[in-house]
């Protein structure tokens, strides 16, 4: 193939899959309302933690706020330790 074909093929399969990844209002509102009650799960880990509970605690808690919200077992988000 000529490399402007194969330039345009690859610029057809792009936008394609772009076309592909655009969400609806509506699913835009729901990710926005699941990153806000993750954000809240999350406000509450952290004042558990700072209550001094223990981390088993506060991620069992963690864990039962974000049930259904998120993907693992930190609701969504994982740091280094």
């Amino acid at each position: 193939m000529k490399p402007l074909t194969i330039t345009a093929l690859f610029a057809a399969l792009l936008s394609a899959g772009t076309a592909f990844a655009q969400h609806s209002e509506k699913e835009i509102q729901e990710d926005i309302q699941r990153h806000r009650a993750m954000a809240v799960a999350h406000e509450g880990a952290a004042k558990c933690l700072e209550s001094g509970k223990g981390e088993k605690v506060c991620q069992a808690e963690l864990a039962a706020a974000c049930k259904g919200l998120a993907l693992g077992k930190y609701c969504g988000l994982r740091h280094v330790h």
